[in-house]
């Protein structure tokens, strides 16, 4: 018995924490002051912001790594952590109204970046941000309590870097500024969900943490507040994971079920000179189909698998077969539907060009009639500035020479006096302003017959 009480003695030394925990107070202002976003934190946040968001645009982990490194988020999460540890409700506040601070400008420089960014394609690294899973919780909490336990010890290391990393809470609010700038609001409420997991457990990692360290809490004013604010913690902490778990639970089941349909596929119905193309499980409609080739599986192969169904937790399931002729069949048609896809594309892209061509065209007509038209607008307004024009002819002019390949254009304006009467050549300068600003011509050549 005392062999036993000895070895548990030197383990508990081994893990003993008390020995390397800096002071308490040096700690609680380390945190206190990491809290505060404004001046340069401010600005070291916006600018990893900025290079967070443009490695996830570009799919560059390095990018997006580099990005968490100098990122100073964690500082107000692990103060609010602190602050419900040791029952501190001004640091509470405090941190609480910085990590909003911090969010919100997060958030809104990621917004602004993709919308400037002309590249919205939807890459990995941005959809790896959109779905977050029990694995995701764990992660939070592992990655808080290495952080609380690296910040309140003498000899810190590079743990804090390693947590940012590992927690990634910069990505996450880059994909929802993501999902705000293109339209996209799944991912902003998935990104959004992520980096909620990660505030919740890494500040629940640290008051743990604070409690295993034995820090002295503050005196509640009443046992009733400080009741409550366990209550409203454990409720936050409960409806948080919820969601989470659920996403985990779908993940795992089709993970299962993936790979008892392959086990089944693999012990049931592979066999030598038979090459299994493609297997498909329709869980709705509970059906598994097998696309072969090769040496051809027996009617006796298949109905001794389908009785095996059961053992792979597939009892429900019916199994068919795809091979020989109607494997042929089923590429010629994928190869028919194929090409039916290109010459779709082709006659699309033939239609697209026709409508243009057509455009154009419509176009010219409209540039030639529209002279002739207004013409006749202008007639009522030339009779009463210029009583002594008779008639006036307006067309569209294209001219070219022999001596150059140039090609002029220029609208022609003809015009017949009555009596013969010839305009004055100040006459002649003031008609010939007012039609080029009438008909808002470029050029404008006047001819007087």
């Amino acid at each position: 018995m005392s062999d036993w009480k000895g070895l548990w003695a030197r383990v508990r030394e081994r893990f003993d924490l008390m020995p390397d925990r800096e002071k308490e107070q040096d700690v609680i202002e380390d945190i206190s002051r990491e809290a505060v976003f404004k001046g340069a934190n401010l600005w070291v946040l916006i600018f990893a912001i900025f290079i967070a968001s443009l490695g996830l645009n570009v799919n560059s982990t390095a990018v997006i790594i580099g990005a968490m490194l100098i990122s100073p988020l964690m500082g107000p999460i692990i103060g609010m952590g602190l602050a419900v540890g040791i029952n501190d409700l001004d640091l509470l506040r405090r941190s609480f109204k910085n990590y909003a601070i911090a969010t919100g400008i997060s958030i809104l420089t990621a917004t602004v970046y993709f919308l400037l960014t002309p590249f919205n394609e939807v890459q990995s690294e941005l959809l790896a941000r959109t779905q977050p899973t029990l694995y995701d919780v764990m992660i939070a909490f592992l990655g808080g309590a290495a952080g609380i336990v690296a910040l309140c010890s003498r000899g810190k290391g590079n743990v804090i870097p390693g947590v940012a990393i590992a927690t990634a809470l910069m990505p996450p609010l880059c994909t929802a500024g993501f999902g705000l700038a293109t339209g996209r609001f799944l991912f902003f409420i998935g990104a959004f969900y992520l980096f909620f997991i990660n505030t919740v457990f890494i500040a629940l990692a640290t008051v743990l943490g604070v409690h295993l360290m034995k820090f002295h809490p503050r005196d509640f004013i009443s046992r009733e507040r400080a009741l409550h604010a366990k209550r409203v913690l454990t409720g936050i902490i409960v409806v948080t994971m919820l969601p989470a778990a659920l996403m985990t639970y779908q993940i795992v089941r089709t993970s299962i079920f993936n790979r008892q349909v392959a086990q089944f596929v693999a012990n049931e119905l592979q066999q030598k000179g038979t090459q299994i193309l493609q297997m498909d499980a329709d869980r709705e409609g509970k059906r598994l189909q097998i696309v072969a080739i090769g040496r051809e599986i027996t009617d006796a192969t298949k109905t001794e698998a389908e009785r095996h169904l059961a053992f792979y937790g597939l009892s429900h399931y019916e199994l068919r077969i795809i091979q020989g002729a109607q494997t042929d069949s089923l590429m010629q048609l994928n190869s028919q539907l194929a090409e039916a896809s290109n010459n779709r594309e082709s006659a699309q892209q033939k239609l697209l060009e026709m409508s243009a061509e057509n455009n154009e065209l419509s176009s010219q007509l409209n540039e030639y009639t529209r002279y002739e038209l207004l013409s006749v607008e202008i007639r009522s307004e030339m009779a009463a500035l210029f009583p002594q024009v008779k008639s006036v002819s307006l067309s569209n002019t294209t001219e070219t020479s022999r001596d150059t390949t140039a090609v002029s254009r220029f609208v022609s304006a003809i015009i017949t006096t009555d009596g013969g009467k010839r305009l004055t050549p100040i006459e002649h300068q003031k008609l010939a302003t007012w039609l080029k600003a009438r008909v808002d011509a470029d050029s404008l050549v006047m001819v007087e017959k």
